[in-house]
């Protein structure tokens, strides 16, 4: 299936013809939450010759078969990355910056020794995903369709190193406007024993000093103090740049805040949270 000549990125709207088949049958939109609901389809492309991939296609969505040797299952190497498409009101699905997902697998991949689709093939890719399985879009409002698009070491190996060959993968979900409880393995022991103390999330520091505030769970996080939004800077390597992050910081200068990417302390984040003292007369 081909994507349509006028599909649009980044915040744009992909634009589809209504066959008469908006919404898939039998599901209950207001209680979808973020647990995996197969779709109709998913997409897929190797790379099994330098770094050029091979013209990828659109498959049913099913189990996929790996060999036991494979380089994702013995030594861990694969990425994934994950975005979004909605839908708004007057029947548009918009995508947000995917190109930008593109990049940061790419980034990935490079530290993997893989091959990495072109930023191209990666948009070209999550379209056709959309497209194809557009009825499982929720209605506006309600959730969003979560791409899920995979880099695996698909090839065998024995020894450590990279896998002789590659698979690019796409599969998608309809969830519901709920956040899972943490999206990474780790931090599932840490953060159920700060939930059952009465706290929302976890929040780590930096691993040189144990001094300087990083990230919560599964997210960026920003302190705000008068007009000065601050997060904290990509210098240890420790600190996903995502596509969230720097969307934040583009919207919050073109708002006229100042935007500082610095080493944070501790202390800078409990000063941001204690109320301002009101203006004397």
């Amino acid at each position: 299936m081909a994507a349509s000549s006028d599909l649009r990125t980044t915040s744009e709207s992909i634009n589809h013809n209504d066959d008469g088949e908006k919404y898939a049958d039998g599901v209950q939109w207001d209680e979808v939450g973020f647990v995996i609901t197969p779709t109709d389809f998913m997409y897929t492309m190797n790379c099994s010759d330098g770094n050029i991939f091979s013209q990828g296609h659109l498959i049913p969505y099913r189990n996929i078969e790996l060999c036991p040797s494979a380089g994702i299952l013995n030594y861990g190497q694969g990425i994934l990355e994950a975005l979004k498409a909605v839908r708004t009101e007057d029947g548009r699905i918009m995508l947000f910056r995917p190109e930008e997902n593109s990049l940061i697998m790419k980034m990935g991949a490079e530290r993997m020794c893989m091959p990495s689709p072109s930023v191209e093939q990666f948009v070209d890719a999550v379209k056709q995903t959309v497209l194809a399985n557009k009825r499982w879009v929720p209605p506006p409002g309600k959730g969003s369709l979560y791409l899920r698009p995979l880099l695996l070491g698909s090839g065998s190996v024995l020894s450590v190193g990279p896998a002789p060959e590659c698979t690019f993968l796409i599969y998608a979900s309809p969830v519901g406007n709920s956040s899972p409880v943490g999206n990474y393995h780790k931090v599932y022991q840490a953060q159920k024993q700060a939930r059952a103390k009465g706290f929302s999330d976890i929040l780590y520091l930096d691993s040189v000093t144990g001094k300087c505030i990083e990230e919560i769970s599964a997210a960026n996080i920003f302190i705000v103090m008068d007009n000065v939004i601050c997060t904290p800077a990509l210098v240890h390597g420790t600190i996903l740049p995502g596509v969230t992050r720097s969307s934040i910081m583009e919207i919050a200068l073109d708002l006229g805040y100042q935007v500082e990417e610095r080493l944070i302390p501790r202390e800078d984040l409990l000063e941001a949270g204690k109320p301002s003292a009101p203006e004397l007369p």
